[in-house]
């Protein structure tokens, strides 16, 4: 094979990770970081850090893989994604595969780095990660399948910091599968009407007319519970102004998808990175305080 031909391939695998597009990394890593100072105390072990990051990258890389493995005959028929290298051709199903199975074993060497409960708890995440595109033929909530393979790393930091999984952590994990529902619903939105036509399964469809103030409640429900998070977490007055400038991104969210446009839907999506960083800010700045 040619060097040029192997430039390619590369190319075209960049592409089909999404590496391109890292807003995925980052709504996967930000509830990560919030457990792992949560249960570090403000100071986390430096190279479990370093694995939940890269092992957050590698993760988020082998989902878009397989996602888009299990929609190869529908993104041909959705304007958005039917330039996507499997969609277009330009990568074989079994390259894919491959590609997908490569980058979980590599996620499995990173996880072996850390504790007996951690690597238990790796197998169903690789399970969520792996089933999560499929759940869209089946019910209206793969949304909801999508919050509890992201939020799953929560689970995980605590196990791996503090070898326990604590009622603290199944609560900022029940909050990080609400917030994907809520950002993956804007997410849905854009593709809404191409859905409706070859009859994919959504929050968005499922909520209808009613999107706009289901997805509003969610986000207060989810501004109270990260609320409960902090005063069990003791944390105090840069948390709350962190969540105060991340309830802030909601309104701006909110106002965005106000007219249901695809691309206003989709920047509220993209947005919805700034409010996990905010959140982070917050947890951050209170314990170096």
């Amino acid at each position: 094979m040619s060097r040029v031909m192997v430039a390619d391939r590369l190319k075209q695998y960049f592409l089909l990770t999404r590496l391109d597009r890292p807003i995925g990394v980052f709504l996967l890593l930000w509830p990560a970081l919030w457990a792992l100072w949560i249960a570090g105390d403000g100071r986390p072990d430096p190279f479990v850090v370093l694995v939940f990051v890269v092992g957050t990258v590698v993760m988020r890389s082998a989902g878009c893989v397989i996602n888009d493995f299990a929609d190869r005959k529908i993104d041909p028929h959705v304007s958005r994604t039917e330039h996507r290298p499997l969609a277009a051709g330009r990568v074989t199903s079994k390259e894919a595969l491959g590609l997908f199975v490569a980058l979980c074993l590599v996620a499995f060497l990173l996880v072996l780095q850390l504790n007996r409960l951690t690597i238990l708890l790796s197998v169903p995440a690789v399970i969520l990660a792996a089933s999560y595109p499929f759940a869209k033929r089946f019910t209206h909530f793969p949304q909801a399948h999508l919050g509890a393979a992201f939020g799953w790393a929560i689970p995980m930091a605590f196990a791996a910091l503090t070898d326990s999984v604590p009622a603290l952590a199944w609560l900022l994990f029940a909050l990080t599968l609400l917030w994907a529902m809520i950002y993956d619903t804007f997410y849905a939105m854009c593709d809404r009407p191409d859905d409706l036509k070859i009859g994919v399964k959504s929050t968005a469809v499922l909520f209808g007319a009613y999107d706009r103030m289901i997805t509003g409640g969610m986000q207060l429900v989810m501004l109270a519970g990260l609320l409960w998070v902090g005063q069990r977490a003791g944390l105090g007055v840069y948390y709350w102004l962190g969540l105060a400038a991340g309830a802030c991104y909601m309104l701006y969210q909110q106002w965005l998808i106000r007219e249901r446009e695809p691309q206003a839907c989709f920047r509220a999506f993209l947005n919805n990175s700034w409010f996990g960083g905010m959140v982070f800010a917050g947890i951050l700045l209170d314990y170096l305080r």
